[in-house]
């Protein structure tokens, strides 16, 4: 990787993070090998306040420790970061090989943007469901957090960032974008998620929960009671999970 410490970076990755110590060096591995020759520097930022996945980073990425819920700990990610374009990025993504290239080409004449999404499973099922949920985040423009999010950071300040709601944080930064007339542009290449929840929960559960969920946002239900839930059972009500 090259030193976010010694170059001045082009992408800032933030990363935020909740117990995912047995993900997060993978993750990192996988930013080294597909940066080419971009400059990039990494922020992880744990919502566990004793920073238990911090522990597990190399000496030369930057960690911090933020309130738990995923728009709290990427905006401090986002206050820490020195490049002029933030990539918000869930710790079970993996980017496609041109990644960061193609955030760069896209950052030229955009703003802000986004990936399709792909998930990695070989079950028609989740197949399906990736398909249908980029194409529901292009006719929307509204891309979700786990298709890796990349935003100006002038812009990003400009709007607000992410709004302190435990849940929806990606739609709504979204809907600022697109209230302030500001284009999302979409990369073809998908990313890749871990089909860890859908797995755990039941695909068909999760996938009417997820939609269910985002229609009562849009028909204006409190983020705080749709966080209610959405909580998985074995969560404490104090905590939020990534």
């Amino acid at each position: 990787m090259t030193s976010w410490a010694t170059m001045h970076p082009e992408l800032s990755i933030v990363i935020p993070v909740l117990y995912e110590g047995a993900n997060i060096l993978r993750l990192v591995d996988h930013l080294q090998a597909i940066a080419g020759d971009i400059v990039y520097e990494v922020l992880v930022v744990d919502g566990d306040p004793e920073g238990s996945t911090l522990k597990y980073l190399p000496p030369d990425i930057q960690g911090i420790t933020a309130p738990a819920g995923r728009g709290s700990q990427m905006n401090a990610g986002a206050k820490l970061a020195q490049a002029p374009t933030l990539l918000f990025l869930h710790a079970d993504t993996r980017l496609p090989s041109t990644a960061l290239a193609q955030i760069k080409l896209t950052m030229a004449q955009a703003a802000a943007g986004a990936f399709d999404l792909g998930i990695d499973s070989p079950r028609a099922g989740l197949k399906w469901i990736s398909r249908v949920a980029s194409v529901r985040s292009r006719l929307t423009r509204i891309p979700y957090g786990d298709q890796a999010i990349f935003v100006n950071r002038t812009t990003f300040n400009q709007v607000g960032g992410f709004p302190n709601i435990p849940i929806m944080e990606d739609v709504a930064l979204m809907q600022r974008l697109k209230q302030q007339g500001i284009p999302i542009q979409f990369v073809c290449d998908r990313v890749l998620v871990s089909p860890r929840r859908w797995e755990q929960e039941g695909i068909l559960r999760c996938t009417l929960r997820n939609w269910a969920l985002l229609g009562l946002y849009t028909l204006g239900v409190s983020p705080h009671r749709l966080w209610r839930w959405y909580r998985p059972p074995s969560l404490p009500k104090s905590g939020l999970k990534n």
